[in-house]
């Protein structure tokens, strides 16, 4: 290895405690895992995933999954923001994953945007702090490209309107009032903000896990006088309105995902598991 190159290998003792936090995390036995996983913040989609495919959901003390060996896939509530996003990760990191999507929610930043379109990040701004033990802040929050590909593959190949750009990630959740901060939006100017994909991206990036997102945009903060800050009424009907859609487009990407790794598509490096340590 050339100097100064640095790749990651599990150590064995981290490997075992990692597989059983996951273990008793989801309440399922490793075995049980899929090769291509959804990610989720919502129990209502792990419900509709098993409900439609007759399989159990399975609750630990922190997750909920569910897993369709017919689909080759598993999908997991992690709850919800960057450190339980980079626990997760953390996780999953020491199975044979082969492809990870998140089924998220954002708020879209720009005025032609509407409820029920899907915005694709290609990046996140890293406002959310956690991403910063994975990497220094100079190192870009990129999803994955091959898996955003496919996204966008099968969303043109369904006539679905999305958008594409770049969203930020914060822990903040009631940023909407907050002056100084929505300052910051305007001078950045991504396109859409959520609480996870920017952790997602560098812990994927740092264990070499092939991870993409598709984002469903379930509120406006921006619009005038908060008119498009996300209720309880509002989040209802999204939920009643778009779970179905959100989970089924999550399934058919990772079907896509899985011929295009069978062809080699360039963009792929799971399966290097070498540690980080200087040659």
């Amino acid at each position: 290895m050339a100097q100064g190159v640095y790749e990651w290998l599990p150590d064995p003792q981290e490997e075992q405690i990692a597989r059983d936090t996951l273990e008793r995390y989801s309440g399922s036995e490793i075995k049980d895992f899929q090769p291509f996983l959804l990610l989720t913040n919502f129990p209502k989609y792990v419900q509709y995933f098993a409900e439609t495919r007759d399989i159990p959901i399975i609750e630990g003390s922190m997750f909920k999954v569910a897993h369709s060996p017919k689909d080759s896939i598993s999908i997991l509530d992690f709850k919800i923001g960057s450190p339980a996003a980079a626990l997760v990760i953390d996780l999953l990191a020491h199975l044979p994953i082969k492809g990870t999507v998140l089924l998220g929610m954002c708020g879209g930043l720009r005025k032609h945007y509407k409820i029920g379109d899907y915005f694709v990040p290609v990046a996140s701004i890293r406002g959310e702090g956690t991403s910063d033990f994975y990497f220094p802040e100079e190192v870009p929050a990129m999803a994955n490209f091959l898996v955003q590909k496919v996204v966008t593959n099968v969303l043109d190949k369904l006539e679905a309107s999305y958008h594409i750009g770049i969203c930020h990630t914060t822990n903040k959740r009631f940023w909407e009032f907050n002056k100084d901060f929505k300052r910051r939006l305007e001078a950045t100017r991504p396109q859409a903000i959520e609480m996870e994909s920017a952790t997602l991206f560098m812990a994927g990036y740092r264990y070499k896990l092939p991870l993409g997102a598709l984002l469903l945009i379930s509120d406006l903060p921006l619009s005038p006088k908060g008119s498009g800050i996300k209720t309880k009424e509002s989040s209802h009907l999204v939920y009643t309105t778009y779970t179905a859609d959100h989970v089924e487009k999550g399934v058919m990407i990772l079907k896509e995902l899985e011929m295009a790794i069978r062809q080699q598509a360039k963009g792929v490096f799971r399966g290097s598991r070498r540690r980080f340590e200087k040659a």
